[in-house]
């Protein structure tokens, strides 16, 4: 289950990843598509938010362009000694 941590109401544009960079603010890359350029894209930061992150979250944008929280899951098998 997630919760809303900040309304920012970004509005998405086909062909770009959007994420909660370091800041706490809401940046977006070009998609890579196939045959591109290699190695990291540049960003630009969309809307300023100032989310401070709390370690064992994950941190999207939803489908409102709101950004939200989730508790991560640290499930799996055991590693073997």
């Amino acid at each position: 289950m997630a919760e809303k941590v900040a309304k920012v109401g970004v509005k998405k544009v086909p062909g770009y990843l959007y994420f909660v960079d370091r800041r706490g603010d809401v940046s977006r890359a070009k998609m890579a598509r196939g045959g591109g350029k290699k190695g990291r894209q540049k960003q630009e930061t969309v809307a300023k938010a100032g989310v401070k992150k709390q370690s064992g979250y994950l941190y999207f944008i939803d489908s409102k362009g709101d950004i939200s929280r989730a508790k991560m899951v640290r499930g799996g098998k055991k590693k073997r000694r």
